[in-house]
């Protein structure tokens, strides 16, 4: 049985324009779409994370929870937190990624670990008015310094980022968005990343609730008050979205794509898939979803 792991990405795969600026990337969020469109499908980073949107709605899934993504989201990903995002067109915003290295040049370990949005049983998310302007302002200064970098580079960018993380901890503090209990996001936070790695070779609650050392009924019921879906529609819709990837970024075999995600049967994985996309794989690959 194959076992590999969802993808995580380096920021060495994001090359950036100046030799010097590789602790960091910075882009506008519609031409990060364009260069790099494969970003949409699920995948995890080394790296931390900001995503700023200024235009366009969707979705944005992180550990299998799936906040609204309007103007004035502002999103915060650690290292190693699944995602994937439904964008459409006309998103606008920035991206930023970083290394914790290059938080730590300049600023404490114990400040970056402080930041409540970058607290696992928190949200990762910080819903800003449309027209706020000074984080805004922040990232468009951090993406300017990429088009003329100086000698001070890093030091200037760095001070940037950390304004953002501080300016950004204020209003977090006071939306004090709903959550789920920390044990509950943390239990089901759990079972995705064992999702990631075990999904191809293992498509049952028992196994996974085993794992997590509960019953496949708790593991539901967690399921269930954590993102209102059971468990098993969870091990479903990772295993289509493999799939669905495999279909659209790659030439192999239907009977290929089945046997990588663990099924014996290629009749059966075509019946699995359909039932779940209402197409054949080789429908859906002939006419993907546009976007």
């Amino acid at each position: 049985m194959k076992k590999n792991a969802l993808p995580v990405l380096g920021l060495d795969q994001f090359p950036a324009d100046s030799q010097r600026a590789h602790f960091y990337y910075v882009e506008r969020l519609e031409d990060h779409l364009v260069r790099y469109p494969f970003v949409s499908t699920p995948h995890a980073h080394n790296f931390y994370l900001l995503l700023y949107v200024t235009r366009g709605r969707g979705t944005h899934t992180i550990d299998l929870v799936t906040h609204d993504l309007r103007p004035g989201s502002l999103f915060f990903l650690t290292p190693g937190q699944a995602h994937s995002w439904a964008l459409p067109a006309e998103a606008q915003g920035y991206i930023f990624f970083f290394s914790a290295a290059f938080y730590l040049r300049q600023y404490p370990a114990e400040r970056l670990g402080a930041y409540p949005f970058f607290d696992p049983a928190r949200a990762p998310v910080l819903y800003l008015p449309p027209d706020e302007t000074a984080i805004k302002a922040l990232f468009a200064s951090i993406l300017a310094e990429k088009a003329a970098p100086a000698d001070n580079q890093y030091e200037v960018v760095g001070a940037y980022l950390y304004l953002v993380l501080e300016l950004a901890a204020r209003p977090y503090a006071a939306q004090a968005a709903p959550h789920p209990t920390a044990l509950a996001a943390q239990q089901v936070r759990t079972f995705g990343q064992l999702l990631d790695a075990h999904f191809r070779a293992e498509k049952t609650v028992g196994f996974y609730a085993g794992r997590l050392a509960l019953t496949a009924n708790h593991l539901n019921a967690l399921c269930r008050r954590v993102l209102n879906k059971t468990a098993s529609a969870l091990i479903y819709e990772r295993v289509v979205a493999e799939a669905q990837r495999r279909l659209v970024h790659s030439a192999e075999p239907v009977a290929a794509v089945a046997d990588a995600l663990g099924f014996d049967d290629a009749s059966y994985f075509t019946r699995y898939f359909k039932k779940y996309v209402g197409q054949t794989p080789d429908e859906f690959r002939q006419h993907p979803p546009a976007g």
